[in-house]
């Protein structure tokens, strides 16, 4: 069979697709690996016998089952979740928005595919590309591009913190931002590392977005407000030159692959064109469990009283078994900020990280390899083959387990 060089590109490898190969190989056909890879959520009975409620109220309600089931969704997303969204930013947020600044998608991941190629590439003769002020970052972009140098990235800064943690923070100096910069982007908290770009960066970055006419993109899979996995207080304010991207996955609802586009109405109008060209229409499922929790006034008081505390203690069962079975081992933890992820460097590590996860995989433990996350970032750098990302939404004693065996295999190494 003979591909278009389209074709080729987008069904080639890549750092997604292996990693949902080992999420699916890890949740569905061999359950006895240890998984520290992929994003998947946990499971949180708490909010599971919450969504099982809205569920059940759903199959007893014929209107509710036909609504979710037998109607396509209107090209911007479900009016009625688009208009509690909007009163919910309005009240509790203060953004001056209406229904017009939000559209619905088949997940974030999609709604990243429309705006990377709605934005760079060639427009105008000239080549435009997406511009990540740091890394590492989300891999889920790097493939989403219809030609080649879509992406660039600035080196960050490393800052070493305590005995054993680090930060990255943007190299402001270095950053390179002039007329082929389509947008900038980064997503806070930052998938792989938990950093949450501070606010004073953001401010930053949004005046130089303005002063060059580009919009800043604020990935907020993990962020504030919903699912807010942010171990601290965060501001997200929002301007026309924003666009922020949510998404009901991280929640717990990740099969319902639904999105949030919070733009101004223009690139609005824009990106529900687009969306309906490839998706026809929106799924049902996601919106109508969400519309139930803003109408409830239950999203804010299951974001901090069920999924905050829930990962913060995770987070915790990680950090003591890493530092109870690394000693002697030289690393360093990026400082786990948001999200559900450690970042480890080992500056010192004597193999390609992408030869660490191969070996741990081999020994039944699942985690990222950290290169992948620097696809942006073109210059040779050591530091991008000496890092893993972990996930910590396992239960405590595959977590415990699956450390130890790092730790043993590491020593193995040095």
């Amino acid at each position: 069979m003979k591909l278009s060089d389209l074709g080729s590109q987008l069904s080639k490898d890549s750092g997604i697709v292996e990693l949902m190969k080992d999420l699916g190989e890890a949740l569905n056909v061999n359950p006895n690996l240890l998984f520290l890879g992929g994003g998947n959520p946990a499971q949180i009975t708490q909010f599971e016998n919450l969504m099982a409620e809205y569920l059940n109220d759903i199959a007893h309600s014929p209107e509710a089952l036909h609504r979710v089931l037998g109607v396509y969704q209107s090209p911007q997303g479900s009016e009625t979740l688009i208009e509690a969204l909007a009163a919910y930013f309005q009240a509790k947020h203060g953004w001056p928005i209406g229904p017009k600044n939000i559209a619905l998608s088949n997940g974030s991941q999609s709604a990243f595919f429309i705006l990377i190629n709605m934005l760079a590439g060639q427009t105008d003769g000239d080549k435009k590309h997406f511009l990540f002020p740091l890394v590492p970052e989300y891999l889920g972009y790097s493939d989403q591009a219809l030609a080649d140098d879509y992406f660039k990235a600035c080196k960050p800064k490393i800052k070493k913190q305590g005995a054993d943690l680090f930060k990255y923070v943007i190299d402001f100096d270095n950053l390179e931002v002039n007329a082929q910069t389509a947008a900038i982007c980064v997503s806070r908290p930052t998938n792989p590392t938990g950093n949450v770009v501070t606010e004073a960066e953001i401010l930053r970055l949004s005046t130089i977005a303005h002063n060059q006419n580009i919009p800043l993109i604020i990935d907020c899979a993990y962020g504030a407000p919903f699912p807010n996995l942010v171990y601290q207080d965060t501001l997200t304010p929002f301007d026309e030159n924003t666009i922020y991207v949510f998404s009901l996955s991280k929640l717990g609802l990740p099969a319902c692959r639904t999105g949030i586009v919070i733009a101004s109405e223009e690139m609005i109008e824009k990106f529900v064109n687009v969306n309906t060209i490839m998706s026809l229409a929106n799924g049902n499922l996601g919106p109508e469990l969400m519309v139930k929790l803003l109408q409830d006034n239950k999203l804010d008081s299951v974001c901090k009283e069920t999924l905050l505390p829930f990962y913060k203690n995770k987070r915790e069962t990680m950090l003591n078994a890493i530092r109870q079975n690394f000693s002697g081992i030289k690393y360093r933890i990026h400082q786990p900020e948001g999200a559900f992820f450690i970042w480890l460097w080992f500056e010192d590590l004597p193999i390609p990280s992408s030869q660490l996860y191969l070996l741990l995989k081999e020994k039944g433990v699942l985690v990222m390899d950290g290169e992948p996350f620097f696809f942006a970032l073109k210059e040779a750098w050591r530091h991008k083959q000496q890092c893993l990302r972990l996930s910590y939404c396992q239960s405590d004693e595959i977590i415990e387990k699956a450390v130890k065996i790092i730790a043993q295999t590491l020593r193995e190494l040095y």
